[in-house]
């Protein structure tokens, strides 16, 4: 039998006042009610990571980069700030770099009425940039804070439930291979 996929949900947003934590929440719970993943969820706001790019060895981008090792897979929760990525992703994204190679990454965006794609596709050059595999399939809430009831779940929860399948599955397919190639050859 095949060990359960490691996948790191990220709340990508750092903004006080901020929704991220509701989809996150919502595709964790979701990956995490299946057998074949084994989910943990970090918000950005707790890692205590650094605005500024250091120049030696930090603790806070030490466990960071350990968290992204140790994954299978991301799925990269994101809302779109001015047509792209709020800039504490990109910072947690840039200060590890080798711990991205060979592993698939599902985009969940949430916005006004572009619903986040923007952000989702600045993501797809950031991390092809960084030898990651953006699945095909993503999740975009437009006019995400009325997409969700007030216990965090979708309003349109038949719509949701089959995009969510659609991205986890994909998740889980591109996981367990990247991981059996990583195994076999070291990328």
């Amino acid at each position: 039998m095949t060990a359960p996929l490691s996948v790191l949900v990220v709340v990508g947003s750092t903004r006080e006042g901020r929704f991220g934590p509701v989809p996150a929440r919502w595709i964790a719970d979701r990956a995490a009610a299946r057998p074949d993943l084994d989910v943990t969820l970090v918000d950005l706001l707790d890692a205590d990571l650094p605005a500024v790019m250091p120049a030696g060895p930090h603790p806070a981008v030490a466990a960071w980069a350990a968290r992204v090792d140790a994954a299978d897979a991301v799925i990269v929760v994101t809302p779109e700030y001015n047509h792209s990525v709020p800039a504490s992703l990109k910072q947690a994204i840039d200060l590890v770099g080798p711990e991205w190679r060979a592993k698939p990454v599902g985009l969940v965006s949430y916005g006004g009425m572009s619903g986040g794609l923007r952000a989702s596709e600045h993501l797809r050059q950031v991390f092809a940039e960084l030898h990651a595999t953006t699945v095909r399939d993503t999740i975009s809430f437009h006019g995400a804070r009325h997409c969700f009831d007030d216990a965090g779940q979708p309003h349109d929860a038949d719509g949701t439930a089959v995009a969510a399948k659609v991205l986890l599955d994909q998740l889980t397919w591109w996981g367990l291979a990247l991981r059996e190639a990583r195994a076999a050859r070291p990328y």
